[in-house]
């Protein structure tokens, strides 16, 4: 029963997939209090009004004078502001953290004269036809 459920593990990609996740949910975190502590407060310095997140289009009002039915559009911007810094800091992240491997040089070719086929310039024979080249 173990020795399956290891192979199952193993096989599927299950226990990279499960530490993705986590390790995402953790970078998630650090990602959401870097928006919400470090760069909200600045951000929030050069727009006028300090309560600009409850910011509401009142449609409908009761008779005490309080907003019976609103949009509220202050949260709504506030969450696409936090969604574009949220993905930028993480296309930054992965950017630093995954490069891509470099592509190989490729290796020089010439063609065979008996039967065309493409075998490396260091070749004596082809290896295809069994040619000298």
């Amino acid at each position: 029963m173990f020795a399956e459920f290891r192979n199952f593990l193993l096989k599927t990609n299950a226990m990279a997939l499960a530490i993705g996740v986590i390790i995402g949910a953790a970078i998630g975190k650090v990602v959401g209090s870097l928006v919400s502590d470090v760069l909200m407060p600045v951000i929030s310095l050069g727009i006028p009004g300090g309560a600009w997140r409850e910011a509401k289009i009142v449609l409908a009002t009761n008779p005490d004078g309080t907003a019976k039915n609103a949009i509220a559009v202050g949260p709504f911007v506030g969450n696409i502001i936090d969604f574009v810094i949220v993905a930028a800091a993480v296309f930054l992240l992965t950017k630093v953290l995954i490069r891509p491997e470099p592509t190989p040089v490729p290796v020089p070719m010439k063609d065979c004269p008996e039967c065309r086929q493409s075998v490396p310039k260091e070749a004596r024979r082809c290896m295809f036809c069994t040619q000298p080249v």
